[in-house]
């Protein structure tokens, strides 16, 4: 008889952090099509539509002038009059989500 071993998941990917400096995944691009008056990041085969938070989560965290995802949270939660633990806590579950779908990397 065959023992059959069960499939093992991989561990996922850790979440995202406030140290990390992230940068749109090679491919996708930041876009605005004035039609629709929607922002959206666009990759290979997909697509997504950015809701005015998610927009200002990317345009503060993500990319090359951004020293690090902390940075951002801060200057969301100046901007939005918001308490950091609430932002940080909603920014870095956003960026690991966006992560995971591969539009965002290290």
């Amino acid at each position: 008889m065959n023992a059959v071993t069960p499939a093992i998941a991989p561990d996922p990917a850790p979440a995202i952090a406030e140290t990390d400096r992230l940068r749109l995944a090679p491919g996708v691009m930041l876009r605005n099509d004035r039609r629709r008056d929607q922002w959206m990041l666009m990759g290979p085969e997909r697509l997504l539509v950015l809701d005015d938070m998610a927009l200002a989560v990317v345009r503060a965290c993500v990319g090359p002038e951004v020293a690090d995802v902390g940075a951002g949270i801060d200057r969301l939660t100046v901007e939005y009059d918001a308490a950091r633990a609430e932002v940080a806590a909603d920014v870095l579950e956003l960026l690991t989500d966006l992560r995971n779908k591969g539009y965002l990397v290290r």
